[in-house]
C-alpha cells in the first residue's frame, strides 16, 4: 500500500478503537496516539519530499499511486503530493492533534463525537493527497456531511439553525461543483480519445475555451462557497459561532482551505484560459470579501463572531491571491492559507477555553483577564499578532507576499484593487487592538472571574504546539516558501501556454 494511503487508514483505525473503548481514558489514548501517528507521518512526508527533490526527482506528483476503481467512468483511486499538498497535511495534522487535547473533556457523548471528529479527518485528508476528481469529490463530500451533526448535537447557541444553515449552503455549492467536475470530464479529452478523471492527464489534454467559460465559474464558485466567497459566505460566521471548539478549530483551519485548495488545483490549473478572461470578476468579490469580513469584525461583541469574521477576511484574501495568476501571489496565497489556518485554530481553541471559564464570549463582560488568566492572555496576544501580521509571525511572511505579488500587474485594475485589500491590515489592527485591550487590561468587569483557573496541562499543549508552528513559519519561511513556489510552476506554465 502506498503510504500517503496512511492518511485516511490512521483515522479509520482511531475510529475502529474509539468503538472498542469502554472509558473516557481509553477514548483519550486513541484520539492521542492517532493523531501523533498523524503528526509523525506529515513531518516525515515532509522529509521524504524534500529528500526526493533533493536527489532530483522533478516529477510533478511524487509519491503517486493508481488503482482502478471504477471502468466506466476510468475513475481511479489515484493519490500523490507536491509541495502544497505536503503543507496542507502537515497543517491538518496539527490541527487535529491540538483539536484532540482542546477536547480532552468533551462532554456528553465524547466517543460519538470523536468518531464524526475521525470521519471529518478522513474527509480532508484524502481530499488533499487526491490527483483524481471524482476521488477528490468524494472525499470532500465526506469532510462535509459530519459538521451538521458536530454543530447540531454538541454545539452551541442557536446550534440547529448554524448546522442547517451551513450544511445547505455548502450542499448548494457541492452541487454546483458537481456539474462543474462532469463538465470537465466530458472535454477531459480529444474525440476519440477515453476520457479520464486524472488531473494530471486532463490538463496534459487542455480543454476547450468554449467549455472552460462555462465550467470555470461553476468550478469556482463550488469550491469558493467553503472558502467564503462573497456574497455565499453568510454560513461561516454561523456556522464557526456555534460549533464546539475543536470543530471550529477544524473548520476554520483546515475545512475552509479546502475551498482555496480546490479553486487552485480544479479550477485555475485545469482552466487557465478562462481564469486569465474572468478573473476580474472574482478578483471583485474576493476583494470585497476581505475588506467586508474586517469591517464586519470590528462592530461584533461576540469573541467567536469576531473571530469568524475576521476568517471571512483572510480567507478572501487567499481566493483574492490566487486570482491574481503570478507565482508570488499563489505562494502567498497557500502561505496565508497556512498562517490562517494556524492562527484562527489558535484563536479558537483560547475562545474555548475561555469561554469554559467564563461562560460568555460577550467582550463587554469581560475585562481584566491577563491577571487572571496570564497564559491564555498571553496566547491571545500572540493570536492577536499574527493575525494582524507582526514581523516574525506566520501572517506577515504570507501577506508580505500576496500584496507584493498582487502589485507586480502593472494594470490600474489590479493595483487598485491591491490597495483596497491591503486597507484590511489597518482594519484587523482596529479590531484586534479593541478586542485584547477590552478583554485582556483594564478593570476587572465581573468580580466572579478573580476566582477562575488558569490554563490546565492539556490545554497548554494545544496552545504552546500552535505557537510554536506560528513562529517557525514566521522566522524561518525561506524554505517553506520554496517548496511551495516551486510546485506553483507547473500551474504558472498552464496560464502562459
Amino acid at each position: 500500500m502506498n503510504f500517503l494511503s496512511l492518511f485516511v487508514a490512521i483515522p479509520l483505525l482511531m475510529m475502529l478503537g474509539l468503538w472498542l473503548s469502554r472509558n473516557m481514558g481509553q477514548i483519550r489514548i486513541v484520539m492521542v496516539s492517532g493523531a501523533s501517528m498523524l503528526v509523525a507521518l506529515a513531518f516525515g512526508t515532509l522529509a521524504a519530499y524534500l529528500s526526493a527533490r533533493a536527489a532530483g526527482d522533478t516529477a510533478e506528483m511524487l509519491f503517486r499511486a493508481d488503482l482502478l476503481w471504477f471502468a466506466p467512468l476510468n475513475i481511479h483511486y489515484a493519490v500523490g503530493v507536491d509541495g502544497i499538498s505536503v503543507a496542507m497535511l502537515i497543517l491538518s495534522s496539527l490541527i487535529v492533534f491540538t483539536g484532540v487535547f482542546a477536547s480532552w473533556k468533551m462532554d456528553p457523548l465524547p466517543k460519538e463525537f470523536f468518531l464524526w471528529f475521525c470521519l471529518l479527518s478522513v474527509g480532508v485528508f484524502g481530499f488533499f493527497i487526491s490527483i483524481d476528481l471524482f476521488t477528490m469529490f468524494m472525499f470532500y463530500e465526506i469532510a462535509l456531511i459530519p459538521m451538521y451533526l458536530l454543530i447540531g448535537v454538541w454545539g452551541t447557541g442557536r446550534k440547529e439553525y448554524s448546522a442547517m444553515k451551513l450544511t445547505l449552503m455548502l450542499m448548494g455549492g457541492s452541487a454546483l461543483l458537481l456539474v462543474g467536475i462532469l463538465g470537465i470530464y466530458f472535454h477531459s479529452a480529444p474525440e476519440g480519445a477515453p476520457l479520464t478523471m486524472n488531473i494530471l492527464e486532463i490538463a496534459e489534454n487542455s480543454i476547450p475555451m468554449s467549455a472552460q467559460r462555462l465550467f470555470f465559474p461553476l468550478t469556482f464558485v463550488g469550491f469558493g462557497v467553503l472558502g467564503a466567497l462573497f456574497p455565499f459566505h453568510t454560513w461561516s460566521p454561523d456556522g464557526h459561532a456555534s460549533a464546539p471548539t475543536s470543530v471550529s478549530m477544524l473548520h476554520a483551519g483546515v475545512l475552509m482551505k479546502l475551498g482555496g485548495y480546490g479553486c487552485f488545483r480544479v479550477a485555475i490549473f485545469l482552466m487557465p484560459e478562462a481564469a486569465q478572461e474572468l478573473s476580474w470578476l472574482f478578483l471583485i468579490l474576493t476583494g470585497i470579501s476581505v475588506v467586508y469580513g474586517a469591517f464586519s469584525a470590528c462592530v461584533q461583541t461576540d469573541l467567536k463572531y469576531i473571530n469568524a469574521y475576521s476568517s471571512v477576511s483572510h480567507c478572501g484574501l487567499v481566493l483574492f491571491a490566487i486570482l491574481m495568476l503570478n507565482r508570488t501571489a499563489m505562494t502567498g496565497a497557500v502561505l496565508q492559507m497556512l498562517s490562517h489556518g494556524l492562527m484562527t485554530a489558535l484563536f479558537f481553541a483560547l475562545i474555548g477555553m475561555i469561554y469554559g471559564r467564563t461562560h460568555t464570549r460577550d467582550i463587554r463582560e469581560m475585562g481584566g483577564l491577563m491577571r487572571i488568566m496570564p497564559f491564555l492572555g498571553a496566547g491571545y496576544v500572540i493570536a492577536g499578532l499574527a493575525s494582524l501580521g507582526l514581523p516574525g509571525l506566520s501572517g506577515f511572511v504570507a501577506e508580505m507576499s500576496v500584496f507584493v505579488g498582487s502589485f507586480q500587474h502593472a494594470d490600474l485594475f489590479h493595483r487598485v484593487l491591491t490597495l483596497v485589500a491591503a486597507t484590511s491590515i489597518v482594519i484587523t489592527a482596529v479590531y484586534i487592538l479593541r478586542v485584547v485591550g477590552k478583554l485582556l487590561y483594564g478593570p476587572v468587569v465581573n468580580q466572579n472571574h478573580l476566582a477562575l483557573t488558569d490554563a490546565a496541562w492539556f490545554e497548554r499543549i494545544s496552545v504552546v504546539t500552535l505557537i510554536v508552528a506560528i513562529a517557525a513559519i514566521g522566522l524561518f519561511p525561506l524554505g517553506l516558501s520554496d517548496m511551495i513556489s516551486e510546485s506553483i510552476l507547473p500551474v504558472i506554465e498552464q496560464l502562459v501556454k
